[in-house]
């Protein structure tokens, strides 16, 4: 099996950093360097299914969590911290409570152990009304997805995948196809048993609905030292909102971690 594609910089700390649903290591491409600049080595990876990385019809937890250790092996990399956002939040955790000797320390960006019901069914039914074989430009792509999905900040997120596949030819690097077929996998919870006992962050946007407060007995039964702390005036995509803020506390975090 290929391990996962990344972009490495800096030297130091190992810092492994995972994007969410639908995103790729290039949303992170600031906040790398600026972990870079810190003194980690920074590991942002394309998940599968995402950005450069290898396509599968097996999209799982399990599977994820399994190319996150293939990754660490064939880098060579004893223990690492791990950021994850959303999705890469709990692979993060998935990752932390089965392999807890190769987690330094964990940081989750805003998702909850819990089970989350399928919400993406707007934005994956736009993204398949864009007909490719008439090869659209980025724009008709656009304005498709428009009628599904009116946020604009969002759209822009989702078309950062695209590229030319070809000259004159649009694709999506994601697969697409496979999370259709496995639209109520993202929203999976840790097992019951699921615990790590080394030092956790979990940070929150304050506009965002993701992590609510009787979510954290549950998140201290399987995280026991866990911190929560709000990022101010950010939603979900918090790195993405108030990335000061977010950088400090991450850094704050992993100098005591």
């Amino acid at each position: 099996m290929e391990p996962l594609y990344s972009k490495i910089e800096g030297e130091g700390r190992p810092l492994v950093i995972m994007h969410g649903f639908l995103g790729m290591s290039d949303n992170w491409k600031t906040l790398s360097g600026q972990f870079a600049q810190k003194g980690f080595r920074v590991h942002a990876l394309d998940l599968r299914n995402h950005g450069r990385s290898f396509h599968s019809d097996d999209f799982s937890y399990a599977a994820m969590t399994a190319d996150l250790l293939h990754y660490m092996d064939h880098h060579q990399l004893a223990t690492a911290d791990i950021i994850g956002h959303s999705m890469g939040g709990k692979i993060a955790m998935f990752f932390a409570t089965s392999h807890p000797q190769r987690t330094r320390s964990l940081i989750v960006a805003d998702i909850a152990p819990k089970y989350y019901r399928p919400h993406h069914d707007e934005i994956l039914d736009g993204l398949s009304a864009i007909d490719f074989t008439k090869k659209p430009d980025r724009a008709k792509a656009d304005e498709i997805l428009a009628t599904y999905v009116p946020e604009a900040s969002t759209r822009q997120f989702l078309l950062k995948s695209l590229f030319w596949k070809e000259p004159g030819q649009l694709a999506l690097r994601f697969n697409l196809d496979v999370f259709v077929q496995n639209r109520d996998i993202v929203g999976e919870e840790l097992s019951p048993q699921a615990r790590y006992d080394g030092p956790v962050l979990f940070l929150r946007g304050d506009r965002s609905g993701y992590i609510k407060e009787e979510d954290a007995p549950l998140i201290r039964k399987h995280f026991p030292r866990a911190e929560i702390t709000d990022i101010p005036n950010a939603g979900h995509w918090l790195h993405a909102e108030n990335p000061q803020a977010f950088l400090e506390n991450c850094i704050n975090f992993l100098l005591r971690a």
